[in-house]
């Protein structure tokens, strides 16, 4: 009885299940929509074993045959080296070297031999072959106290013209690998010529070229390594070429060494500056951008500081310069919002060094906070709400770097809150170009004045003359309001004559001296009378 019941159910299931699949074809012929066949299984993710053993035997083929063939080649050339640059007492100093173009040749036979059969191996052996070559030819002069070449510049006519050939290989086989080894070469040619001129004329060149390829064949990676190591290789020079096992100290150069960190800079800004447009703001350029960002600048600004300080503030003025320069140029051009905003941010600190160094304390605090008004300025200008926003913040900052380092609180601190509502004034009247959707900037500009004005007077007035001035305050700020027509202002008059209505009942009525009590309780109650008939009647005008 049960069973012929679960038959029953089951049969009525079915008839469902066919009812609810007849009514689905219904609805896909009226969408005309094609009909999922059972044999379609594209879109579905099959996890059945025979599939998970098919993807670890192709794992499996993949770290034994391409894996294994570059680490193996990486480890037997490092071994060759090793090899070549044994100091060997008992034989002629020219034996290691041609060991060594014999073992290069033989790596370049077998990835001939090999190019056809075992392509992936044939090229490893190929820019092993190259990289040996190269470290051959540098164990002519080096390694050995007796070399087999003896002119410094002929060995460095040689490792170049092997570093040339091999760039000039790799160009032509595009291969991002052999490229990586070749201006790793040639920064190493760069330092073992020793020399400043020589120096910079190879990292110079090598900067052009990682661009150009950069440009050619959007190689991202590639151009972040060439960043990289450039300026590593510029910073060993300045801490005296340990590579010649010299002392590592940071060293005296020329001055256009310095600067050489601001041209590399500029060099690689183009390789982004002169990319699609569409690919301004991905994530490569992104990353790209930092990395030369903080490698030129924080170079720069380490050495500047240690070794050149009587150049200081012509050095930073020149970096402001040129930042600013790449900021407006990446925005006329791409619009490209990240690194408008990381060039400007770099020309802003380069503008607040050279500010610091030339202006004592605590004159630079003025000039600081109005350099303020200026980045506010030119944010408008780059539709830049990340720039105001960083503003604001090394606003601050600054203001209390001024309190913390400041003898004493003085004009200079009322500088802060004009600077405020300057600020303040220019994003309401221009918001319509940083598409603000909230006045969260503007107020906070504007609660930093209301803040900053009573504060930096508590200090600066005579105590009897506190409750006064802010009561000044208050009467400017709904002058203010009037002319401008903006109610923020008229809350904050209201608020600072609360204030100043708290401290003259808290403070006055202790601590002011007779006569000063008097006058500041009369006249406050008499201004706050007058603001209120006058409240009065500007209601009885709206009803």
């Amino acid at each position: 009885m049960n069973s012929s019941s679960d038959a029953v159910d089951i049969n009525q299931l079915i008839a469902y299940l066919k009812h609810i699949e007849s009514r689905i074809s219904r609805i896909e012929n009226r969408l005309d929509m094609d009909e999922f066949s059972p044999d379609d299984k594209s879109g579905l993710p099959s996890i059945n074993p025979r599939n998970i053993s098919e993807q670890a035997d192709n794992l499996e083929s993949q770290i034994g045959q391409f894996w294994f063939a570059k680490v193996g080649i990486a480890i037997l050339s490092i071994g060759i080296i090793y090899l070549l640059t044994f100091p060997y007492a008992n034989l002629p100093s020219a034996v290691p070297s041609i060991v060594g173009f014999f073992i290069a040749g033989g790596l370049f036979y077998l990835s001939r031999v090999w190019r056809s059969n075992l392509q992936y191996i044939s090229q490893y052996l190929f820019g092993a072959g190259l990289l040996l070559l190269y470290f051959t030819t540098l164990r002519l002069r080096f390694f050995s106290e007796h070399p087999t070449v003896t002119n410094e510049l002929l060995e460095i006519i040689l490792l170049t013209s092997i570093t040339f050939v091999h760039l000039y290989i790799a160009y032509k086989k595009q291969s991002v690998y052999l490229n990586s080894i070749g201006i790793t070469l040639a920064s190493i040619t760069a330092l073992l010529s020793n020399n400043s001129y020589s120096v910079f004329i190879y990292l110079l060149l090598t900067a052009i070229l990682i661009v150009y390829l950069k440009l050619k064949y959007d190689w991202n990676g590639f151009f972040i390594y060439g960043i990289t190591l450039i300026f590593f290789t510029q910073l060993l020079w300045f801490i005296n070429n340990p590579v010649w096992g010299n002392k590592i100290e940071l060293q005296v150069l020329p001055y256009f060494s310095v600067l050489s960190f601001l041209l590399y800079g500029i060099i690689f800004s183009l390789g982004n500056l002169f990319a699609a447009k569409e690919k301004s703001d991905n994530n490569e350029v992104i990353v790209s951008t930092i990395i030369n960002c903080f490698w030129c600048y924080s170079l720069f600004l380490f050495i500047t500081i240690a070794k050149y300080n009587d150049v200081l503030v012509a050095s930073h003025l020149i970096a402001s310069i040129l930042f600013l320069t790449l900021s407006v140029l990446f925005w006329l051009k791409q619009e490209c919002k990240y690194a408008t905003f990381f060039y400007s941010i770099l020309g802003y600190t380069a503008l607040s060094v050279a500010i610091i160094a030339q202006f004592p304390k605590p004159d630079f605090f003025i000039w600081l906070c109005w350099q303020s008004v200026l980045v506010v300025s030119t944010a408008i200008w780059f539709r830049s709400k990340i720039i105001i926003v960083a503003n604001f913040i090394m606003y601050l900052i600054i203001f209390f770097s001024h309190l913390v380092l400041a003898d004493k609180i003085d004009i200079v601190t009322l500088s802060f809150g004009v600077v405020a509502l300057v600020s303040a004034r220019i994003l309401n009247s221009q918001k319509h170009r940083l598409d603000l959707k909230t006045d969260a900037m503007r107020l906070f500009y504007l609660g930093s004045a209301f803040f900053i004005f009573p504060y930096a007077l508590y200090h600066i007035v005579p105590k009897d003359y506190v409750g006064i001035s802010w009561t000044v305050v208050a009467l400017i700020y709904y002058v203010i309001s009037v002319i401008l027509k903006n109610k923020k202002y008229r809350w904050m008059s209201l608020l600072t004559f609360l204030l100043t209505v708290l401290y003259i009942l808290f403070v006055g009525t202790t601590n002011f001296e007779p006569v000063y009590r008097i006058i500041s309780f009369i006249a406050l109650g008499i201004i706050l009378l007058g603001i209120s008939i006058l409240y009065s009647k500007v209601k009885s005008k709206l009803k």
